[in-house]
Formats: C-alpha cells, structure tokens, sequence
C-alpha cells in the first residue's frame, strides 16, 4: 500500500492571487478554464485526482457537446486520436428497434463518447496551451471570506503541509456531487429530483462502425456506447431498490442477468469482455439544482446540477453551464451572473424533468417512445441557443473596473485573509 502521508506533495501554486481559481480539472473545470484562459484572465485549477486519471461515466457526448467541442476547436482532435464517430442511434423498445440516422453537418458530423482519459486530459491540455495553471494531486482544504462574507479565495495544503491561502477574484465549485465549494459557501438546493437509478458499467470489445444503442424493458434498461481502443461501455440499468435487492452480494451475475433479458445479443456481447475485467457501479443519487453562484463563488457541472445517468447528458451539462458561467465572469456583473443562472435553471428543470420521467422507470413500453421525444426537443432547444451563444472573448473594462481581479482591494492581502479565516472555519463549513 502506498505511503499516503509521507508522499511528496506538489509544489505550490506560482501565485498567491489569482482572477479565477476552479476547484476540479474534469469536464466541467478544464473546460471554464479553457474559456477563462482564452481570454486573457489568470486561471488556477486545482485537482485532487492524477493527471489523466480516469472516471466514473457514460462517456456519451449528445448534441450539444459536440457543438461546444466543435466551437472550441476539440472536435477534429478528438476523432483523429480515434474516438469512434457515431452517426446512427438505436432504440430498442422491447423487441421494436427504432434506428435514428444522425444528421451530419460541419458543426455536428456525428455524436462520440471519448473516454474520460482521453476527454478530461485534452481540455486540461488546451487549457494549460491558453495559459491557466494545473495542480494535480492537490486537495483544497477550505475557503476562506472577507468580513463581509464574500469569499476571497481557497486554503490550500503546500509542499511543506503548511495551510496556504491563495486568492482570487472568484472561486469556481466543479468538484462533483460531494462539492466542498457548495457546502463551505453553503449553496442552496434549489430543487431536489425525485428519482434515482442504479447503474453497473463494464467494457467489452466492439466491432468497428457501431452506434449508440438503448434497451428498454419494463423495469430495466441497458446502454451499449462506443468509446476508444475498440471498446464499448455496456451499462445495466435499474431502480435503486432493485440493485439494493439483487446487486449487492455479486454485481457481475446480476448485471448479466438484466443484459440477457435485454437482449440475449446484448449480453453475448458483454461476454466478450476480458475475465478480469473490472466493473463499476453507481447506486444512484437523487437529482439536483443547486444555487447557482453569490459572493465571489460560482458552481459549475455535477457541483451546481446533477441529473441520473440514463439519458447521458451529465458532460452535455458541464460543457453548457461553462461556457455561460465564463460569459457571466468575464462580464463581471451581479446582472451577468443572474442571467446565467436563470438561462442554466431553464434547462436544468426540463432535463431534470425529462429525465426522471426516463429514470423513474414507470413507464410502460408503450409511452418510452414519447418520453424520449420529449427529452430530445429539450436538446434542440438547446443546440439553437449555443448556437447563437457568442465566444467569450477578452475580460473587458466592465470585469477589471468590479474590483475582481483585487481580493478586497488591500494594501496586504495576505494579512486581510488570514485575520478572518479562523472566524470562516467556524462559520463557513456545514
């Protein structure tokens, strides 16, 4: 086992102020860094997690994903470090199958589910290329506030395990469902979801030119995403109850068993993976709306809204919300950020609700079929509205006249944080 407490820790940040400090380097932080960067702003991301380590997911980008990739200039790379593109989509209604060929555009020529190993690190790259700083192996260990309660930065463990303050004119919550920057900012619930679903994923090869495929039986659903290195993730879906039921005592006969009354095809095809393949699961979370920003914090991804899994639009989210969340910082004011929440709450509650009218598994095989229509007029409305959405472009005169760029426009900072930060210990954590 690995000495976790003697084990060097990364060197610390080149900075002690920062315009923007973000709390998680996965879809959602690299890609609000990436934005940030481009435009000319001093970014700070902070990650707990490896470089290019690997996550938890569908790996299943939608629509409206690939047309953020597409603007950001990420697509192309992507497919050409061989991420499948995936121009047909399958829906299996019990024994119907409804087969749905993608339109191919310029912006759009097909959908792909790159693994995270591969998604995850090319943002980091673009965003580290565009000039925002990573430290990877990181952990943040609080917020720290002025006395007026605006949150001015983040304490940080350096290389000595001495606690570091590092500021910035605002920090960025993208670190998940767990998120250490809502609960020290004490972020609201703005609605809670009211279903949850279990998943179980594994990877097994698959033949070149496949698409996406979704099994539905009552009670039960499946997915089969083409990811890279000739793999697929093939996911058994069902009610939490279920898997409290049937999962515990052994995930892979369990997982098999809904494959097989799936599909029989479905489940051969998971038979082909490797015997020592490692499988995951996810129980299931309730969905969520958080708050979406005040004082000097903001929340972006799975931190700021979590929906269940099934329908795949977790990564569609992230890329969304951060690219209005970077418009909201760049512009700098109240009105900005206000806007941005109130347009990311618009999707937010018809996906939370489209999507658990799909993860309540209480429908029959008759009305899936409008169930998904709905969830994917959803989706057009939101490819229209990023695509008329513009680029964030250079911090203008609005963003460094707000004062964000100072922690609280002192003469010493350093000396600022530090008188308040035993007071926000006590008042700022849950």
């Amino acid at each position: 086992m690995p000495d976790l407490q003697n084990r060097p820790l990364p060197a610390a940040p080149k900075r002690r102020h920062y315009d923007a400090i973000i709390v998680g380097a996965r879809c959602a932080g690299a890609s609000t860094a990436l934005l940030l960067a481009r435009a000319g702003l001093k970014v700070l991301v902070i990650e707990r997690r490896p470089y290019g380590s690997d996550t938890l997911s569908t790996h299943a980008l939608m629509r409206p994903a690939v047309l953020q990739l597409s603007r950001w200039g990420l697509l192309k790379p992507l497919i050409e470090a061989g991420t499948p593109l995936i121009e047909a989509t399958t829906f299996h209604y019990g024994d119907e199958e409804i087969t749905i060929a993608l339109d191919a555009g310029p912006d759009l020529p097909g959908l792909i589910a790159p693994r995270r190993t591969m998604l995850d690190r090319m943002l980091v790259d673009a965003a580290r290329k565009a000039g925002a700083e990573f430290q990877h192996d990181m952990a943040v260990a609080g917020l720290f506030a002025d006395t007026q309660g605006r949150v001015r930065g983040v304490e940080i463990r350096s290389a000595g395990r001495d606690v570091l303050q590092v500021s910035a004119g605002i920090v960025i919550g993208a670190d998940g469902i767990g998120s250490l920057v809502a609960k020290r900012s004490n972020a609201r619930v703005l609605r809670q979801g009211a279903v949850s679903a279990a998943h179980v994923y594994g990877y097994a090869p698959v033949e070149p030119g496949a698409g996406y495929h979704w099994y539905f039986r009552d009670g039960l659903a499946g997915s089969f995403i083409p990811t890279n290195d000739g793999q697929a993730c093939i996911v058994a879906s069902v009610p939490t109850r279920l898997f409290d039921q049937r999962f515990r005592a052994d995930h892979a006969r369990a997982r098999m068993a809904v494959l097989e009354a799936l599909s029989p095809a479905l489940a051969a095809q998971a038979d082909r993976a490797a015997k020592d393949a490692r499988l995951q699961a996810f129980r299931g979370v309730l969905g969520y709306i958080r708050q979406a920003y005040g004082p000097g914090w903001a929340l972006v991804g799975d931190a700021g809204f979590f929906r269940d899994p099934l329908t795949a639009h977790g990564i569609s989210d992230a890329l969304r919300d951060a690219a209005g969340l970077a418009l909201a910082v760049l512009d700098g004011s109240e009105a900005a950020f206000a806007a941005w929440q109130r347009e990311r709450d618009l999707f937010a509650n018809q996906i939370l609700d489209t999507t658990d009218a799909v993860a309540g598994f209480d429908w029959t095989l008759a009305d899936i079929g409008e169930r998904h229509r709905r969830f994917s007029a959803v989706m057009k409305a939101e490819v229209q509205a990023l695509a008329g959405q513009p680029m964030p472009v250079r911090a203008s005169a609005k963003y460094r006249a707000a004062g964000l760029r100072a922690p609280a426009n002192d003469a010493n900072p350093r000396a600022a944080a530090g008188s308040i930060t035993q007071r926000n210990r006590m008042g700022m954590r849950p």
